[in-house]
């Protein structure tokens, strides 16, 4: 038994399974920059940055230094009673991201989870409204609260939430009314007149939250006039308008936010994955009366801690100073084209899309029915992971490969992954994949 092969059967005796979402048998001991490296020393190219977490790399130079300096300063302090001088830092920084001249605070946790939590706990009481509205396949984490926002099908099985009314995300891939024309209008038609005439009035109603790309739902970007359409009804009404940027957040789009390519100002948004750089923090950026509604509201001990508060100022500080944005559009664009001349050789790839570095290549048995290649979508990454790439699936379907790879990302290393996601399509198409194996990975 290998090394790795050893500290997998340690996993699977002691690490809960409710802990696990796997896609091949992995263990990593090391990484710097794109690369990830097993217990034999093995390589890896990851495209996925760890579900978008690490978006300046493994082992940056500069993080490793300001956290060592950090610990040996103050390795910790309760923000919540006691604040220090990191935290307040980065809350005038992150203020001063948020597009619009109203007044803003920032609010700390440790996971998009408790982010969003904090959305569904803060935005009724703000507004004395008692009523949500989130989107069928929107992801908004893994806690009670945030779950109850989410619609997707990893939390199908909890009952919570009734205050949260949930409607159909503009996909124009699969438009849910069956139409692409006039998507937009389509799906605001119905939050106005069938939603907001039944059984959510928008009197009671507190606010709309919304992934500007919904990401593990499938990276399915919406129209461009959709979010300046949703900004609109939600002024018309006095409802608070919230995006979720926990995943696509940072950069990693092309701009800070992935909202601002529509141009619009939000209420409050939620951040979260790569905001560390790969330490734990999550944030709320929100107008002042959303996160002033009251005291000791949705608080937690390590709330903004020191080490977490010194990552996210250094990891700010690296994606300016290196010019990671202007990476993310020259080497989105890059790859996006590379993804699309893998559609003309694959039929088994429907649809290719996303924004920056958030791509997603949704894979289908016939184009015409679209029906989803599920099966195939988790044979493609367990292969990918034999030739030497780590890549995860998502979408409700689960069978959407998402490209969310590090922001230093170069071309030569973009190439590599395209080739070897070539060889593994090619090598399911011909029936070349060991599917038995595949099998005893669940993924989503």
């Amino acid at each position: 038994m290998s090394p790795t092969e050893k500290w997998l059967e340690k996993d699977r005796q002691y690490v809960s399974d409710a802990l696990k979402i796997r896609f091949y048998p992995l263990a990593v001991k090391s990484g710097k920059g794109v690369v990830l490296r097993d217990f034999e020393n093995n390589e890896y190219i990851d495209i996925s940055a760890g579900w978008a977490v690490a978006n300046i790399g493994y082992g940056h130079e500069k993080m490793a230094s300001a956290l060592q300096e950090q610990y040996k300063t103050l390795s910790f302090s309760s923000n919540i009673t006691i604040p220090d001088n990191q935290m307040i830092q980065l809350s005038e920084k992150l203020a001063g991201m948020l597009p619009g001249e109203f007044k803003k605070k920032v609010w700390y946790g440790l996971t998009g989870s408790d982010a969003n939590d904090c959305i569904a706990k803060l935005i009724p009481i703000s507004a004395k409204r008692p009523r949500m509205i989130s989107f069928m396949g929107s992801y908004h984490g893994q806690t009670m609260g945030s779950l109850s926002l989410s619609g997707h099908t990893a939390q199908a099985r909890f009952v919570s939430g009734a205050n949260v009314v949930k409607v159909p995300y503009p996909n124009p891939y699969r438009p849910p009314f069956g139409r692409m024309e006039n998507l937009t209008q389509q799906v605001i038609d119905y939050i106005e007149n069938e939603m907001f005439t039944t059984i959510c009035p928008p009197e009671s109603t507190a606010g709309i939250i919304i992934e500007a790309i919904q990401s593990d739902g499938g990276v399915i970007v919406p129209p461009d006039d959709f979010l300046p359409e949703l900004r609109k009804l939600c002024d018309r009404h006095g409802i608070y308008l919230i995006v979720d940027e926990v995943k696509v957040g940072m950069g990693r789009t092309g701009k800070w936010f992935a909202f601002e390519h529509s141009g619009i100002e939000v209420d409050a948004v939620s951040l979260g994955k790569p905001l560390g750089g790969g330490v734990p923090i999550s944030a709320v950026i929100a107008r002042k009366e959303i996160l002033d509604c009251g005291n000791a509201l949705h608080l937690f001990t390590s709330s903004g801690n020191p080490i977490s508060t010194k990552a996210a100022l250094t990891n700010l500080s690296i994606i300016e100073e290196e010019r990671l944005i202007g990476n993310v559009i020259e080497q989105g664009e890059y790859f996006k084209k590379q993804l699309f001349d893998l559609q003309t050789k694959h039929e088994i790839i429907g649809d290719v899309r996303g924004k920056g570095l958030a791509l997603g290549v949704e894979l289908v048995e016939d184009r015409v029915t679209k029906k989803p290649a599920s099966e195939k979508t988790a044979a493609v990454c367990y292969r990918a992971f034999e030739l030497g790439l780590l890549v995860f699936y998502v979408g409700v379907h689960s069978n959407v490969i998402e490209v969310t790879p590090p922001l230093i990302i170069n071309r030569k290393e973009i190439d590599i992954a395209v080739a070897i996601l070539d060889q593994a399509m090619a090598d399911v198409e011909r029936g070349n994949v060991n599917m038995d194996k595949v099998r005893q990975y669940a993924g989503w």
